[in-house]
């Protein structure tokens, strides 16, 4: 969804947009989020919002791009302190969990969400690549094939993982934790060649 905006007052509108559809599911649910809603509360004319939105899902997505964004950001300024690779592991998903846990509208349309949009293949990418480049920073990853696919599927499973533990205990705990790194682990150990 990455748009360049023209006019300051373009972006202007889409962030006072995004902002009310942030704040709106912090204290609500997914439907909440209607084109009718989101120009109530943001006090702006339907007409502008479609303008930039055509459709509720796009803002779903709009916001997904946000959050994943903001991980990425949050993962990109963490400093690891451990040179193992379980431990590094470890501690990135402690901030993937972190940042979900402290980000309710996150869970919700990320984690607690099983209905469209699905999160951008591209955006997921971007944030396997980086937890790669963190891990590698730590200590050099042994040879594998398809490093970037390896760690993609990783990226999947801890997002999945986090996901069930939501929806099972309607709450984020230290259980997903435990199962994103012991599932995530074991496929990166299974995928390293000898």
């Amino acid at each position: 969804m990455s748009i360049i905006y023209k006019q300051q007052r373009s972006l202007n509108r889409v962030n006072k947009i995004l902002e009310t559809a942030h704040n709106v599911l912090m204290d609500g649910e997914i439907n909440d989020l209607s084109i009718a809603n989101l120009t109530k509360v943001a006090d702006l004319k339907r007409t502008s919002t479609y303008k930039f939105f055509p459709h509720p899902d796009d803002i779903k997505i709009a916001l997904i791009e946000r959050y994943i964004n903001e991980l990425r950001e949050k993962l990109e300024n963490y400093n690891i302190s451990s040179s193992e690779h379980y431990q590094t592991l470890k501690e990135l998903i402690n901030e993937i969990y972190l940042y979900f846990k402290e980000n309710t509208s996150a869970q919700k349309i990320i984690l607690a969400n099983t209905v469209n949009p699905p999160i951008d293949s591209t955006k997921l990418q971007a944030l396997s690549t980086l937890l790669v480049n963190k891990i590698e920073a730590a200590n050099k990853l042994p040879n594998m094939f398809n490093k970037e696919g390896v760690f993609l599927v990783i990226t999947q499973i801890i997002i999945s993982v986090l996901s069930l533990n939501l929806k099972e205990n309607n709450e984020l705990n230290e259980i997903g934790t435990n199962e994103a790194l012991r599932a995530s682990y074991a496929y990166l150990l299974s995928c390293t060649t000898k």
